[in-house]
């Protein structure tokens, strides 16, 4: 259902529905992939321009040289998936929710000609986006794919590594979404997904409010649920590592005013010790 990196994207109030939150999500991303075509940097919830406390920093500038500049604008994941992947050459690589392609083209530069690199993502803005960054970097071994995570259109057993930065979260269905990498996975093959978790449960009018799910806070899930979630679709030798954590000197570029405004200052700050960015890792048995 939820594709496209997320970072924080934040919408307007209301109750969050499956249905809603689905093309929010489309709408924003959309809008956040014409803004990086005209080279212009969207933060998602702090204003027109700037990067939020998820977003910023997450690539060295060894990394993304020849990585065209609109890429790097929409990148709006929570940490870097290709230090945590381990790619080698010769795999193949799924990127799930793929943006504007940053992960993929980093991707495909650490696997090589042998290898390949998809991205998936169903927003079409974001496709065309990536597209026109793949042209741009001269890289081959790359193929954008439209569809969404819960029904991946690739065969079974058909790569070996799934990547994913900061999407999973934004998913109301994530047992099908770790069933479907399962499925595309080798035996042996690696999850290895960076994605905002929860440290402890959040109240119910935060996992109901509709810009706090596509800001990535609302449908995050419980760092011991991911876990059992993972075990439960089939996977092995699961870890979820904390790589980045949020204070209340972070709200103002990741919660929306109208948002801090409803719940309070107080609240918010409250809040924001309750989710961190991590690695998520887990292997599909042989």
């Amino acid at each position: 259902m939820a594709d496209s990196k997320c970072g924080c994207c934040c919408g307007g109030g209301g109750t969050a529905d499956g249905g809603d939150i689905k093309q929010l999500v489309r709408e924003k991303y959309g809008w956040l992939a014409v803004s990086a075509a005209h080279r212009k940097r969207a933060s998602c919830c702090g204003g027109d321009t700037g990067s939020d406390a998820i977003t910023r920093d997450l690539y060295s500038e060894a990394e993304t040289q020849g990585i065209p500049v609109a890429a790097l604008l929409a990148s709006l994941g929570c940490a870097n998936p290709i230090a945590l992947a381990e790619l080698n050459p010769g795999e193949i690589v799924l990127d799930l929710g793929s943006g504007g392609g940053i992960d993929v083209l980093l991707s495909a530069k650490r696997v090589g000609p042998t290898g390949k690199a998809y991205g998936l993502d169903m927003t079409d803005e974001m496709l065309a986006l990536a597209n026109r960054n793949k042209a741009e970097a001269g890289i081959d071994n790359v193929e954008f794919l439209k569809g969404e995570i819960e029904n991946i259109p690739l065969p079974d057993e058909s790569v070996d590594v799934v990547i994913s930065n900061c999407v999973i979260n934004l998913s109301t269905d994530k047992d099908q979404v770790l069933r479907e990498a399962f499925r595309v996975l080798k035996p042996g093959g690696r999850f290895a997904v960076a994605d905002i978790v929860l440290t402890r449960p959040v109240p119910q009018a935060v996992r109901e409010h509709m810009a706090l799910w596509t800001g990535c806070v609302a449908g995050a899930l419980e760092i011991e649920q991911y876990k059992i979630k993972l075990t439960r679709a089939g996977f092995a030798d699961v870890d979820v590592e904390v790589v980045r954590t949020y204070s209340d000197d972070d709200a103002d570029s990741i919660v929306p005013p109208e948002v801090i405004s409803q719940f309070g200052k107080e609240n918010i700050a409250e809040l924001m010790s309750f989710f961190v960015s991590a690695f998520v890792r887990a292997t599909k048995p042989v």
